[in-house]
């Protein structure tokens, strides 16, 4: 018996080096404090399970750079400056800092002479993507989170296939975990039809531990270089008839204009990271993408994991601290990192109306009890709440000022923000900003105002929700 307990000694000594050494790297690594503090305590708090969650979703491959930053370069740069001239590009003063902020530390260009639809739902989306690929005559690029094997997505598979059929280059990457329940089958009968199909990053053992912590979110699509979408919808059912008897609703958009290009690049780069093959050419940027000659402004914005800076949160903070009226947001998951939670609560607290909408309930229990602890921080400081209550809503939108709104994939999380490859539109247009404000408006009639006395009242589950909060940096 004496042995045993040697053994149990020598156990625990070697798991007690192992937590001090990933400690270390933690340390080493400049997370942000919660961050780390999160996962000190998964280490401690569970052994040996807890070291095995860090292997597979804890480990910063940050700087591991998945994408070489030369290629990166000179898809970005020589597609769009060798294509692109724009004469008489006005740049709203009330946003200057802004788009000056995007173009420098992310390449993107503001495109103006831009058509923006806006779709509210899957019944309007997916006609209007259908049309579009079935109008398709040079190329099709489709990068999606999530490509249901169900009845719409075999609509969408079989709208593609038939394009192939006719010549037409059809591109497509999913999402190896977003499609982590889709049988391999589904994809290969689109690559038997000619259709050129990847899986971002799959996870196959034992590269596993290094890449199911960086996901691509995107929700993009180019046909021809003239039409482009974006936004929050996966080609899934669910965006049509909901899920589980719960409605879903969400917000996409299509352009024509000159901000397709910003989206075809996106999507290049995305190309090059699956297929390794530089794509630059005049029939991704065509010289008639510009359909319309309007004031239209928009950036097509990306941030990924690899990115020396987290883009689209720089934006948001930005937005939040220099909004002088009002800022509204959507967004089905509220796990601010901390510089948007101090934006938010900033702006709040200077005067600035900020309201936000969020799901009365969302599809995954833990997200919803550590936001809860997030919207008090918020209620605090002045921020007006509403709870969805028509269904699910999935939808990321940001409205500010009647100048400036927001549409993409990108949710107010850290996984967003830090860990995910995301995509949004910002346009500086007031017909669109109008629109994208009464889609808000809309929402919040079937939404329900948080009464923050009672908001308070529930120590016990606040209790419980803050706890659960600690560990919303892993989420």
């Amino acid at each position: 018996m004496i042995y045993f307990h040697w053994i149990f000694i020598l156990l625990v000594v070697v798991y007690a080096l192992i937590v001090i050494g990933t400690a270390a790297k933690l340390l080493l690594d400049n997370r942000s404090p919660s961050s780390t503090v999160a996962w000190l305590m998964v280490l401690i708090g569970l052994p040996v399970g807890g070291f095995i969650l860090y292997i597979f979703f804890g480990r910063n491959q940050r700087k591991e750079k998945f994408i070489s930053k030369q290629s990166l370069d000179q898809i970005t740069k020589r597609s769009l400056y060798s294509y692109v001239e724009q004469r008489n590009l006005q740049i709203p003063e009330p946003h200057a800092e802004l788009i000056r902020l995007f173009a420098n530390q992310n390449v993107a260009l503001p495109f103006k002479n831009n058509e923006i639809e806006i779709y509210e739902n899957g019944y309007e989306m997916f006609p209007a993507l259908l049309k579009a690929i079935g109008g398709a005559k040079n190329h099709i690029h489709l990068v999606v989170y999530i490509f249901e094997d169900d009845a719409l997505g075999r609509l969408v598979r079989d709208a593609l296939v038939d394009k192939a059929a006719q010549g037409v280059e059809v591109r497509v990457i999913y999402d190896y975990v977003g499609c982590w329940n889709v049988k391999s089958d589904f994809y290969e009968q689109m690559r038997e039809a000619g259709i050129d199909v990847h899986a971002f990053m799959p996870v196959k053992f034992p590269a596993f531990t290094s890449k199911v912590n960086y996901r691509n979110h995107r929700k993009l699509c180019v046909i021809d270089g003239e039409v482009g979408f974006i936004g929050g919808m996966n080609i899934a059912t669910r965006y049509v008839k909901g899920k589980n008897g719960t409605a879903w609703r969400d917000t996409h958009m299509a352009i024509r204009g000159g901000a397709v290009y910003g989206i075809q690049t996106a999507f290049l780069t995305d190309w090059y990271f699956v297929d390794q093959s530089l794509e630059s050419g005049r029939k991704y940027y065509p010289g008639n993408a510009s359909v319309v000659i309007n004031d239209c402004l928009a950036q097509i914005v990306t941030s990924n994991p690899t990115s020396l800076w987290p883009e689209i949160m720089h934006g948001y903070v930005r937005i939040l601290m220099e909004a002088k009226h009002y800022v509204y947001i959507e967004t089905p998951y509220f796990l601010p990192t901390e510089p948007v939670l101090f934006a938010i609560r900033t702006s709040a607290l200077a005067g600035v109306d900020v309201r936000l909408i969020v799901p009365e309930h969302s599809d995954t229990r833990l997200v919803e009890w550590a936001g809860r602890s997030f919207l008090r921080d918020v209620l605090d400081a002045g921020v007006k709440i509403y709870l969805y209550k028509e269904g699910f809503n999935h939808s990321k939108l940001l409205v500010c000022d009647d100048s400036l709104c927001s549409c993409g994939s990108t949710n107010i999380d850290f996984r967003s923000f830090e860990k995910n490859f995301e995509a949004n539109v910002f346009v500086y247009d007031t017909d669109t900003v109008a629109r994208v404000k009464q889609l808000f408006e809309s929402d919040m009639q079937r939404s329900e105002l948080v009464d923050a006395s009672k908001f308070h009242s529930r120590m016990r589950v606040r209790l419980f929700e803050s706890v659960v909060r600690l560990f919303s940096p892993l989420m």
